[in-house]
């Protein structure tokens, strides 16, 4: 009798192993029909794999994250398929899911390229294979015969991918005329894919390393309904034009130089007054809560980061030592922060009466990704943490961490970021080698997470696995105006850090304790942040915070004077102002910062000029009428009182 338990905690019996796929029909038909995938103990399987023990059963359909990977990954696979049926020869690399997709790195044969004129023509192939209902068959061989088998189709990527498996068994896939190396999991079938678009060509060397071989990388997505395909074509659209690379070059806010670095964004002027409004807002709100503004170097010593753990998890994704010739010292580039707030904690002895202590800095780190992972501001080498890091006692921590969420829904009211789910990131119990500290200690973190959400109402998803090493945390995942989801704010209990630097207080008992300490980013990275920011509302900022509010325009240049007695004016009242004097037609002048997304354009003429008033116009609504130029400096700031209405109060 094999027992199977589901998330809601029923429990469902079988006489004999049992497939999820056969768990989903006993629930019912709709659920067989939609049902993808199957995790077992946490662990994601193939639907048609028996279960032939005891265990933990959560079924996954394409609304699920682990549902989407599977079809994905099947997807990948039907793609490697019809390439090698056009592209008889090829080797193959891995072929991983992305956010949106998935993707395939191969080795065409000398000679062979794959251009985009040629993704039409592997997209039939593959819906073609798709309707033949291949099963996709899993099967276990040695790693002596898997080697065997890929030496004998001369894949020298695959027999080094299998040179670094442990001894043991490996696991193959099979579908109609084609077998790769992969530990799954995958579709019952092809069938399951009916819709299929390949979306791109780009080279990328093989691992990720540059002194490799260059392969071909396609990148597609696939559905399992045309409809979707067709809804997602046209979100795709909407998402170029608000691709935040290509409205922050419109908007002149940030750059790159091959000269400077890959990855390393360089703000402009723009951008940079961007930034600081950013940075100021929620420096008034974290001065409401108490908070204090600390600044720490961008390099520390490697024994820091040994301390902290990060150089052991981290160290292979840093940028590597700086050696100091002299002495011999070793430095790293800050990969995170929280390692020297815990050395500013322990400057000097602390009472149970000064905590909870709130450290906050805009602190900038540096990690080392690869250069094809690299993408905008979204994933850059250095970028600043809106980082914090509270010390308190553990009584504490349950009253603190709600101040924290307090803290991230201003955030999310003042930028209008409506979506958003609260995902609690719990720690692998089948894989405790992953985290660091006890499991009395990750039992209370966990728990005050937990307490904290219901407490505050929040309508939470828990995820295992999904925990910080050193710690549980609390994500808010938001979803954009075009349905996207990003990872936006991250609240994080850690009772390890402590331990590890030794830090402590003198309780009321005289008696020495050590804190708990609460990570919290609301921003995450202000990179990231922009970029997301800048899709979310395709760069037309609230008034509060674009970096050019008002730009007056000039009908010519007999009103240049003029112009720039407005713009001093309401500069003097902390407006954003710029003047286009160029000397061009006004109606071009309009378009051509209706385009740079200024909210208002004041139009002065002779009119103006002799009654001191400017013409108003409000981007995206037209004429607002005439206004006198101190009444119109009011309006404005009306306007972003309104929009700040109660969030610093």
């Amino acid at each position: 009798m094999i027992k199977i338990t589901l998330p809601d905690n029923s429990v469902r019996e079988f006489d004999a192993a049992v497939t999820g796929m056969e768990v989903a029909e006993s629930i019912s038909s709709r659920l067989a029909k939609d049902v993808l995938s199957v995790s077992v103990d946490g662990v994601v399987w193939d639907l048609t794999r028996k279960i032939d023990h005891d265990a933990k059963v959560k079924l996954h359909t394409w609304d699920d994250r682990e549902g989407k990977d599977t079809f994905w990954h099947s997807s990948a696979h039907l793609m490697a398929e019809a390439i090698e049926s056009f592209y008889p020869g090829t080797k193959f690399g891995i072929g991983p899911t992305v956010d949106t997709g998935f993707y395939y790195d191969v080795d065409l044969p000398e000679g062979k390229t794959i251009s985009d004129k040629d993704l039409e023509k592997i997209e039939k192939k593959m819906l073609e294979l798709a309707r033949q209902k291949n099963d996709i068959v899993r099967s276990e061989i040695s790693k002596n015969d898997a080697m065997n088998m890929f030496t004998e189709k001369d894949d020298e990527l695959k027999q080094e991918l299998i040179s670094e498996l442990e001894d043991g068994t490996i696991t193959l896939y099979n579908q109609g005329n084609f077998t790769d190396l992969c530990r799954g999991p995958h579709l019952p079938n092809t069938s399951y894919i009916k819709a299929i678009k390949l979306t791109s060509i780009a080279g990328a060397y093989w691992r990720g390393n540059e002194h490799n071989k260059m392969l071909t990388r396609i990148y597609g997505v696939t559905f399992p309904k045309q409809k979707m395909l067709d809804e997602y074509l046209v979100m795709m659209e909407e998402a170029k034009k608000r691709d935040h690379r290509k409205i922050g070059k419109e908007m002149q806010l940030f750059t790159f130089s091959e000269n400077v670095g890959q990855g390393l964004p360089l703000w402009l002027p723009k951008g940079a007054q961007l930034r600081e409004q950013l940075e100021t807002f929620l420096k008034k709100v974290q001065k409401k809560y108490g908070y204090e503004q600390v600044i720490t170097p961008h390099i520390g010593d490697v024994k820091l980061y040994k301390t902290s753990g990060h150089f052991q998890k981290y160290g292979k994704d840093s940028f590597q030592p700086i050696t100091t010739p002299a002495e011999g010292e070793e430095y790293l580039l800050k990969p995170m922060n929280c390692p020297h707030h815990c050395e500013i904690y322990k400057a000097w002895p602390r009472s149970y009466k000064d905590l909870p202590i709130r450290m906050a800095e805009f602190g900038t780190v540096y990690r080392y990704e690869m250069s094809g992972e690299l993408h905008g501001l979204t994933r850059v080498r250095g970028f600043t943490q809106d980082d914090a890091h509270l010390f308190c006692r553990p009584d504490q921590v349950k009253d603190e961490f709600k101040k924290v969420i307090d803290i991230i829904f201003i955030i999310f009211k003042a930028l209008s970021f409506e979506n958003y789910t609260a995902q609690i990131s719990l720690r692998d119990p089948e894989k405790p080698e992953k985290y660091i500290g006890t499991p009395e200690n990750w039992d209370k973190a966990e728990q005050a997470i937990i307490e904290a959400c219901e407490e505050k109402g929040l309508n939470t998803v828990t995820e295992l696995g999904e925990a910080a090493f050193y710690g549980p945390k609390l994500d808010f995942m938001i979803k954009d105006a075009l349905g996207r989801s990003w990872q936006l704010g991250t609240v994080q209990v850690d009772y390890n850090l402590p331990e590890r630097f030794e830090l402590e207080y003198i309780g009321a008992d005289d008696k020495r304790h050590r804190p708990v300490m609460i990570h919290r980013a609301p921003f995450g990275s202000m990179e990231r942040f922009v970029a997301v920011l800048i899709e979310h509302t395709a760069g037309k900022f609230p008034l509060w915070l674009t970096p050019e509010q008002v730009v007056v325009l000039p009908i010519s240049e007999k009103y240049n004077d003029y112009a720039k007695k407005v713009s001093e004016v309401l500069n003097i009242s902390d407006i954003r102002t710029v003047v286009d004097d160029r000397n061009e037609k006004i109606g071009r002048k309009i378009r051509d910062n209706e385009l740079k997304r200024i909210p208002y354009l004041l139009i002065v003429g002779e009119k103006e000029a002799e009654e001191e008033t400017v013409s108003v116009r409000r981007q995206g609504e037209g004429d607002k009428g005439t206004m006198r130029i101190n009444e119109f400096a009011e309006f404005i700031a009306n306007e972003v009182r309104e929009q700040l209405s109660g969030l610093y109060n």
